[in-house]
């Protein structure tokens, strides 16, 4: 009689899907922070079970991280509501070679990631199964608890949606590099006609402090208010702060120093050659997870769906 699989097995096979599910988690849930507690809490209910029995690990996996994240969503649609100042997904660092892959790029960006807020929790899961991560209407209807019927029409809906609000903008370059290095010249210069020619006649910046720090508590729009928002920042000394150029949610960002500590993250949204939007984060609680360099895996190279 064969002996019974050990817990090393469970915990590899959780291992080997990890960037999977991790990937999964943060983008319904815009927080690294929140992610790993479902990870957590998925990976308690995945050692209970007997591997021999599931046939699928990677499957069963996804549905159980599904699940954990849409109750959890639920819980923080509230408290996202009452949040003081502009809200912003919790930022990670992404390695460039996730640029490699426009979709898994496009589909962490802040401005993305602010796009799948404004679906319900449902509509969020089964957006991304299918047009993110690729996976069926019936498999997805086994994950959400809808009939594939119902998938396919929330599916419809969710992407009308989004593709109605999503904003164009080009991954981490060493063009779009150059580009933010210009930009944080010119504002510690005070060059407003340099700052001028950098930014979108729409462009946008929209900042968090969460209440805990100094941060706009509204976006700024258009290219005068955010080169004289800019230049006010500057004034601080903030621009001119020690920084390094980073990988911030698939964009090329400045991550500023304080007394050798994170201080705060600048992700940049470019698109052809111009800033298309500026999202700050300066909220301490968002912070703290920010420095490690975050494996994403989308489970495949599927093209978004029509």
């Amino acid at each position: 009689m064969g002996a019974r699989r050990e817990e090393p097995v469970v915990g590899d096979a959780f291992t080997e899907h990890r960037a999977l599910l991790f990937t999964i988690a943060y983008e319904m849930l815009g927080s690294a922070t929140d992610a790993e507690d479902v990870l957590q809490e998925s990976y308690l209910r995945w050692s209970a079970v007997d591997p021999a029995a599931v046939e699928h690990p990677r499957a069963y996996l996804v549905r159980v991280v599904t699940r954990q994240a849409l109750n959890h969503l639920r819980s923080v649609k509230a408290r996202r509501e009452e949040y003081v100042g502009a809200w912003l997904p919790e930022p990670i660092r992404t390695a460039p070679g996730v640029s490699e892959d426009a979709i898994l790029a496009e589909s962490v960006s802040m401005a993305m990631m602010l796009v799948l807020e404004t679906l319900n929790p449902t509509e969020r899961a089964v957006f991304l199964l299918h047009d993110v991560f690729g996976y069926t209407h019936g498999e997805i209807a086994a994950s959400v608890g809808k009939t594939e019927v119902t998938v396919r029409q929330i599916a419809h809906r969710a992407r009308r949606h989004v593709h109605a609000r999503r904003r164009r903008f080009e991954p981490d370059s060493a063009a779009g590099r150059e580009i933010v290095q210009r930009f944080l010249l010119a504002s510690a210069t005070g060059d407003v006609q340099a700052l001028m020619d950098l930014l979108a006649p729409d462009v946008v910046v929209i900042s968090d402090g969460g209440g805990k720090v100094v941060a706009a508590r509204h976006p700024i729009t258009g290219r005068d208010e955010v080169a004289r928002f800019a230049l006010g920042v500057s004034r601080t000394g903030a621009a001119s702060a020690p920084f390094e150029h980073v990988t911030c949610n698939g964009m090329p960002a400045a991550r500023f120093l304080a007394d050798g500590e994170l201080d705060w993250l600048l992700a940049f949204e470019i698109h052809d050659g111009r800033i298309t939007g500026l999202y700050g984060m300066r909220n301490p609680d968002k912070l703290h997870r920010a420095d490690a360099v975050r494996p994403l895996d989308r489970g495949g190279r599927q093209p978004w769906k029509p």
